[in-house]
């Protein structure tokens, strides 16, 4: 065997190795909790129920679920809607100039969400800078109370999350062919059937994969709710910690967290039959 071949038979072992340790290992753990039967004294007791997921149709818990599912849609539609034009913006320039402006897309990324939150504070506060700003420029007479607010608890999630929409979605607009738009035009086509008929449908694989980066993590960011909102209304995420933390109601915790990880292998599987529905439409219309 070759010293080459040494090296890649070490790396894939490598990676196997901390992909069963931290990955694997650890998820099957929850998935097995997610089953036993909760005890005060001992946390778990190895009893097998589904008791814990009858709970999870609870008019409470069901409440907070189907919180978090709104919050996160509405906090991907706002990241849509402000991530789809963006990226077109910074695919226009040169390689260049879109370099400096990715830069700066990702640079908050440097900096730990949880700070870049305590920051949004700052901002938004009834003495906060956008207050500030909006009083000296005479646009309101009175400071606005947007702290502990559901718009507090958006326009951070929005913040945060905005990067991991704009990516997919430039890299979808960087590769569509400038010649089929071309062609619409010199064929008369308007810009808006242009957008419909071409860039919508060529780009469609970037909404959804940043559409999913985007709602994913936002099920689960209940830090944000605790610090914009003051935890009024509790998500997913809170859930799980209280469970876990709080309640000591460990079987309870996993199966929100199995429920979650389905959640997100339903959305994957849903991505993935879209892009072979677009592939092959592709492959049919050359």
């Amino acid at each position: 065997m070759t010293a080459s071949n040494k090296f890649k038979w070490f790396s894939i072992g490598l990676i196997s190795l901390w992909l069963v340790s931290f990955v694997l290992v650890p998820n099957l753990m929850v998935l097995v909790a997610s089953f036993l039967t909760s005890d005060i004294h001992e946390l778990v007791i190895f009893q097998f129920t589904w008791e814990n997921y009858a709970q999870l149709i609870d008019p409470i818990y069901a409440k907070v679920v189907g919180y978090s599912v709104y919050l996160a849609g509405i906090t991907t539609l706002l990241c849509l809607l402000i991530g789809y034009p963006a990226a077109w913006f910074i695919a226009q320039f040169s390689p260049r100039v879109r370099g400096i402006l990715l830069f700066m897309v990702i640079v908050p990324f440097w900096t730990n969400s949880l700070i870049r939150t305590y920051a949004i504070k700052i901002i938004l506060g009834t003495r906060g800078v956008l207050n500030w700003g909006l009083l000296e420029l005479g646009i309101i007479d009175t400071p606005m109370r947007l702290m502990y607010t559901q718009t507090a608890v958006l326009i951070g999630m929005v913040y945060i999350l905005l990067p991991f929409m704009i990516l997919p979605l430039f890299s979808s607009i960087e590769k569509l062919p400038g010649s089929y738009i071309e062609a619409a035009r010199d064929l008369g086509a308007g810009k808006l059937r242009i957008f419909r008929t071409i860039v919508l449908p060529l780009t469609l694989p970037g909404m959804i994969a940043g559409s999913l980066m985007v709602f994913l993590p936002a099920m689960g960011m209940f830090y944000i709710s605790d610090l914009l909102e003051g935890a009024k209304n509790p998500l997913i995420g809170n859930l799980i910690k209280d469970q876990i933390l709080v309640a000591q109601n460990w079987p309870f915790g996993a199966s929100l967290s199995v429920a979650l990880l389905a959640m997100m292998a339903v959305m994957l599987f849903v991505y993935h039959k879209v892009g072979q529905m677009l592939r092959r439409k592709e492959e049919l219309d050359v």
